[in-house]
């Protein structure tokens, strides 16, 4: 019985669900579960794998289903912001969504990556990035989702290195205009001459899963660089090992990951829950599952 001496009403559990190829090692279900524990809210978040030519089929099927909104992770980041029809200034800019809401007005994309991981250098690692030097490695989506909120932050250059040079020019000219906003000298360059001793390194490359150290030269760092491989686990353990033997300040990408994923639960729910206690949860999970 409530305090009025009606008896309470059925809680309404909202469906969320993260929808990739492959998606089986997402630690996403893990991460929401805890925010919703964290701020009392009632959701159930699941697991969807999509098969490689249907995933727009997967997302409505989802959504008919009573989804309110998924995370999407790869290879789909591309196509989740095509099937919306409004998105946030990120996700446009991105060109790329890794968020959908299923508003009746309709559907909503946005990208939390790169706010994800500018709060987890800047909260976490505790690295200012105004007027740092940044390199980020890689010009396919995973850089692609970054780049503006990096920018946003002020850094005062930011250099982008990938093994075609061409790519890394055209993401950058893409993006000039959002640089000159924020007063930011943003390059391109190729991957064997970047630059050298960098404030903060980013791999977004695809090194880690091919299992190489770094596509860069040791040059790019310094002692105190703050290097940050976007990939968590045993893929990102070659380029930690490679930036500590430079006397750099490794951190894999797990931050980032909550990180995005508190302002998924945001953007979804209003409700802005803490990152850090739910990051000690998942690194203290992922040392038993060692």
């Amino acid at each position: 019985m409530s305090a009025f001496g009606a008896a309470a009403g059925p809680v309404t559990v909202d469906r969320y669900a993260v929808l990739g190829n492959p998606v089986a090692h997402s630690r996403s279900p893990f991460i929401q579960a805890e925010f919703a524990r964290q701020t009392g809210q009632a959701l159930a978040y699941e697991r969807v794998l999509c098969p490689l030519d249907g995933f727009a089929q997967a997302v409505r099927a989802f959504a008919a289903a009573g989804g309110r909104g998924c995370n999407v992770t790869v290879p789909f980041k591309f196509a989740a912001r095509q099937l919306a029809m409004r998105c946030s200034e990120r996700a446009a800019l991105a060109g790329a969504a890794n968020l959908l809401r299923f508003d009746d007005a309709g559907w909503f994309a946005d990208n939390t990556d790169g706010i994800g991981l500018v709060r987890d250098i800047e909260l976490g690692a505790q690295v200012s990035l105004a007027g740092r030097r940044v390199l980020l490695v890689g010009a396919g989506g995973a850089a692609a989702g970054v780049l503006g909120p990096l920018l946003a932050a002020r850094p005062a250059a930011l250099v982008l290195a990938n093994r075609t040079p061409d790519k890394a020019h055209a993401l950058a000219a893409a993006h000039a205009a959002w640089a000159r906003a924020h007063g930011v000298a943003l390059g391109a360059a190729a991957l064997d001459a970047p630059g050298e001793a960098f404030d903060v390194v980013l791999n977004a490359s695809a090194s880690s899963l091919r299992g190489l150290a770094a596509p860069v030269p040791a040059s790019v760092l310094r002692p105190g660089t703050l290097a940050i491989d976007l990939m968590y686990g045993a893929p990102a353990e070659p380029f930690l090992a490679w930036a500590r033997a430079a006397g750099a300040v490794a951190r894999d990408g797990l931050g980032m990951l909550v990180e995005q994923a508190a302002e998924a639960f945001f953007v979804w729910r209003g409700v802005r829950p803490q990152a850090a206690p739910v990051l000690r949860a998942l690194r203290r999970q992922l040392a038993a599952d060692a």
